[in-house]
């Protein structure tokens, strides 16, 4: 799955977010947090938040593998929320333009590579991020011995505060 691995990608980067990976972004969200998922996958993102007091507002997918809406991301104009969450596909022809089409609408906290923010192609998305929170590697297939060979991190945007410094939170002990 990753970018030094021999493994074909999951079509549509579907790979389930396992807790583990939701527990570093839980200090960053204020209890009862409304929040939309809008690449929600099985909802295994949104099971986690959930149960940890958060209140999903909807949930959608271009390929749902539960019941929510169907429905393409950039597609989608959100209300009535604090933020949106998701684990988005980590194709950069996808999520650039996701950046900008959910930052635009609210805060937007996204889990993919922590690489990324040192590439210039992460530049033009700069001023929208806030914060970084460091999660590791991850176990992304159930049941396996081995984690992804990417550093992972929530990475949050925000078009509403644009030209601040982004503030880095590194892993905590687990």
């Amino acid at each position: 799955m990753g970018k030094r691995s021999d493994f074909a990608r999951v079509p549509r980067d579907f790979y389930p977010t396992p807790e583990a990976a939701v527990r570093p972004l839980l200090a960053h969200l204020a209890p009862g947090t409304r929040f939309v998922e809008p690449c929600a996958g099985d909802g295994a993102l949104v099971d986690s938040l959930t149960a940890a007091g958060h209140v999903c507002v909807m949930e959608s997918d271009i390929e749902p593998q539960r019941s929510m809406l169907q429905a393409d991301a950039l597609t989608l104009r959100y209300v009535s929320l604090d933020c949106i969450i998701t684990n988005p596909p980590w194709d950069r022809k996808v999520l650039h333009p996701l950046i900008v089409h959910l930052s635009d609408q609210a805060p937007t906290w996204l889990l993919f590579d922590a690489d990324w923010v040192h590439t210039r192609q992460a530049v033009p998305f700069l001023a929208r991020l806030r914060r970084i929170v460091s999660v590791g590697r991850v176990r992304w297939i159930p049941d396996s011995k081995m984690t992804g060979k990417d550093n992972c991190a929530w990475h949050l945007f925000d078009r509403t505060a644009a030209n601040t410094t982004a503030t880095f939170f590194g892993r905590q002990a687990a």
